[in-house]
């Protein structure tokens, strides 16, 4: 007998009978649907953007010296012309990519976008992270205006809120502007050249490239030095503009009644990166406990080829936001059970079961065996769906014209013609 063939470790199938938390088909559905009401309530538009990009795309987006790509964690392959193509690891780059593709910058301003579904990255997986892991992204492009990145903050927690999370902790911070960076950076090198060799070698490269990339290096090792060094927070080393503009976004978050703690160990290691930046966290899923975040990157759109568009955006992970879910015990809405549970009692019956429930369909949710039943089954399995009503058909009803009709929650029945079913189900 041939090996059964699995899927690929750190993927997973999601489905409704899953016996794993996070990958049951209806909390997923939550989750999304949950985001997408928020969202469209305040007049976000959907985006759809394909899972691949030219790999330069991806690259730009995510940052040359990032994991990603130093690490090599971006599938890519090479189509039929040579060009090398990677899935995405993350939607920014795709939605700022369209953005300037599709003349959006003659919209009103600022464009405001949304997406969801799968991100892949080639890391090793554990619990909330994985190689496929699905994403919810929102981008406002075309304002650097602070309230803008305050709306954005409290769009997120309000996602969070409606799916009924409680145990919620908002982290701001702020990278300041490209001067402010250049001498944070200057800072940085001049503390840990003395520790270069006990670095680890991915924090050595970034010693010199990018050694803001050093304060969230997952070594322990690194994060000794760090707490042994005593590094200044990247708000100390703001500008007069870059520290008005994160005061403003604290100020307004106030006035929109958003709690917030104002944590100066955020950094955001790319270039394009500007200003505000946030996690959201939640104790209860571990130490890496940030459920998402987001941040401004005015200077994504000219890595990617286009005019300068300030830009900011968040990202919500859905496994973790599932994982929180079950921490926190929250009761996901159960999806309806069936109007009608069909039951044909011979062959004959089926096709005439079929057309009954297309022309019930969509107006009600029915279902039907797709074998014939004896009463009792079919009984059975309608109790077992949880269904209103059970309709049973066979040689007798055919004869009158008739289907028999029992309301599973009274026990009456009926006899009544295909025609009456849809008063009945009403």
């Amino acid at each position: 007998m041939a090996l059964m063939l699995t899927s690929v470790p750190g993927t997973n199938d999601i489905f409704a009978q899953s016996k794993e938390y996070p990958f049951r088909e209806p909390v997923f559905r939550y989750i999304i649907q949950t985001a997408e009401r928020v969202l469209r309530s305040s007049g976000a538009q959907m985006i759809y953007t394909p899972i691949f990009e030219y790999a330069e795309v991806l690259q730009k987006g995510v940052g040359v010296t990032s994991d990603i790509v130093v690490k090599k964690e971006m599938y890519t392959l090479e189509d039929r012309g040579g060009r090398v193509l990677g899935l995405r690891p993350e939607p920014t780059a795709s939605i700022v990519r369209a953005y300037n593709q599709h003349g959006m910058k003659v919209w009103p301003q600022p464009v405001r976008l949304f997406t969801w579904g799968p991100m892949f990255r080639a890391e090793r997986h554990q619990r909330g992270r994985y190689k496929q892991f699905h994403q919810v992204d929102y981008e406002a492009l075309g304002s650097a205006d602070p309230l803008v990145d305050a709306e954005a903050i409290a769009l997120m927690v309000q996602i969070y809120r409606e799916l009924g999370l409680k145990g919620l902790e908002v982290k701001l911070g702020s990278v300041g502007d490209p001067e402010d960076r250049v001498r944070y950076n200057d800072y940085l090198r001049g503390l840990f050249r003395p520790y270069a060799q006990a670095l680890s070698e991915d924090s050595r490269v970034r010693l010199e490239s990018n050694p803001m990339r050093i304060l969230d290096s997952k070594s322990e090792a690194d994060q000794r030095i760090v707490a042994e060094v005593g590094v200044k927070p990247m708000l100390e080393f703001l500008g007069p503009e870059a520290r008005a503009f994160h005061e403003r976004v604290a100020g307004y978050l106030e006035k929109l009644g958003v709690s917030f703690s104002i944590d100066p160990s955020i950094v955001r290691g790319l270039d394009y990166y500007v200003r505000t930046a946030w996690e959201i966290h939640h104790s209860r899923i571990g130490a890496k406990s940030a459920l998402g975040g987001g941040g401004r990157y005015d200077g994504l759109s000219e890595m990617l080829g286009g005019p300068r568009v300030p830009g900011v955006g968040f990202g919500i992970g859905v496994e973790r936001a599932a994982l929180a879910l079950e921490e926190e015990r929250v009761q996901i809405p159960a999806d309806p059970a069936p109007d009608l549970y069909l039951v044909p009692l011979d062959e004959a019956a089926l096709l005439e079961a079929l057309q009954i429930a297309q022309g019930l369909r969509p107006r009600f949710r029915v279902e039907m065996a797709y074998a014939p039943k004896n009463p009792r089954k079919g009984l059975e399995e309608a109790l077992k769906k949880a269904a209103r009503f059970a309709a049973f058909l066979g040689e007798g009803e055919r004869q009158r014209g008739v289907v028999t009709l029992k309301n599973l929650h009274s026990g009456t029945q009926v006899e009544v013609s295909p025609a009456e079913l849809a008063g009945h189900l009403a």
